[in-house]
């Protein structure tokens, strides 16, 4: 794919045989910073932000602990041979600073600044803060691209109305989003889903809102590569926003998470759903819901950090394509 903003020579991470993984600033990967580049055809940035959430809370220093444990991050990704770093720029672009105090407040900084990064065309990969950052993320998204198809790992619906009278929370998001108009409701999936409802009309509510569900139990029966292969049928090539909630893993994979659930997919077969999705239209992403406080020898985080790779490496795909 060409750009039309010209030719780039990305500048990757820190040679790691200069200095060791354990030293230097902690940017994602280990890659430059925003501001240390020309421009980015990746930012990955941070929402320190968890105002949203209904039970544990913590999110707010998940990017910082993802970012950490990025730093074992390698160049080369053999199993979708690319080399993400090299093949376009990426860059960490920090923290959106938000109000921790005033959710609607926050919601519209984070829809204006992940606009402005957008504007020259960069995609971002996200890593929250709790599941309330989707939205802002979506509006910003659907402003340059329409309508957009989303695929939503999860282990909750996060299609619910309201929680004690409020419209924006962590259980919201895509319930406000399909109302807004800024979702392909031909296109919209959830992976992972499980645990107890609050009733049955949860998932006839969900439904008509347009969403298929492809649950835990799903993924473990069919296994990861007829997953992929149904998702993308139903993608097709529409732009697509990929929105991950750490919690679709099992809390054996994930247990610093705000919300777990028994019974989920494995960190082995997330990332490989995320590779069958290779040469889809994918024009965002975002990571939510790592709550280190509640984490185990960076567990959760150390898998966060895969994911959110993979999914620079499939926008590499894309780039490169």
């Amino acid at each position: 794919m060409t750009d039309p903003r010209g030719p780039l020579t990305p500048r990757g991470p820190v040679d790691s045989s200069r200095v060791p993984r354990f030293a230097g600033p902690a940017t994602f990967a280990r890659l430059p910073r925003l501001d240390e580049v020309e421009r980015a055809d990746v930012a990955v940035v941070g929402i320190p932000f968890d105002a949203g959430v209904s039970y544990r809370p913590g999110a707010r220093f998940g990017a910082t602990a993802v970012r950490e444990a990025s730093r074992l991050l390698r160049p080369y990704h053999p199993a979708l041979d690319v080399s993400p770093f090299a093949t376009q720029q990426v860059a960490d672009a920090g923290d959106i600073a938000c109000n921790p105090f005033d959710i609607d407040e926050a919601i519209e900084t984070i829809q204006e600044a992940a606009s402005s990064l957008q504007a020259d065309g960069t995609r971002l990969v996200t890593l929250g803060g709790d599941h309330t950052v989707a939205l802002p993320l979506l509006r910003a998204v659907a402003e340059r691209h329409g309508p957009v198809a989303v695929l939503h790992f999860d282990a909750h619906l996060d299609t619910w109305d309201t929680y004690f009278g409020a419209e924006y929370t962590h259980g919201t998001p895509f319930r406000r989003a399909v109302e807004e108009g800024i979702l392909d409701t031909s296109a919209l999936s959830h992976v992972g889903t499980r645990g107890p409802l609050y009733g049955k009309q949860d998932l006839s509510e969900d439904e008509k809102l347009g969403f298929g569900i492809v649950t835990s139990a799903d993924v473990y029966r069919r296994g990861a590569d007829e997953v992929a292969d149904q998702l993308r049928q139903r993608i097709g090539d529409r732009p697509l926003y990929v929105s991950i909630d750490i919690d679709c893993l099992d809390p054996a994979h994930a247990p610093g998470t705000g919300t777990p659930e028994a019974g989920g997919m494995t960190s082995r077969e997330l990332l490989e759903i995320l590779r069958g999705l290779a040469g889809c239209n994918l024009v965002g992403a975002d990571v939510v819901e790592v709550a280190p406080a509640y984490d185990h020898a960076e567990i959760t985080a150390v898998a966060a950090s895969h994911v959110a790779y993979d999914l620079v490496s499939l926008l590499a795909l894309e780039a490169s394509g």
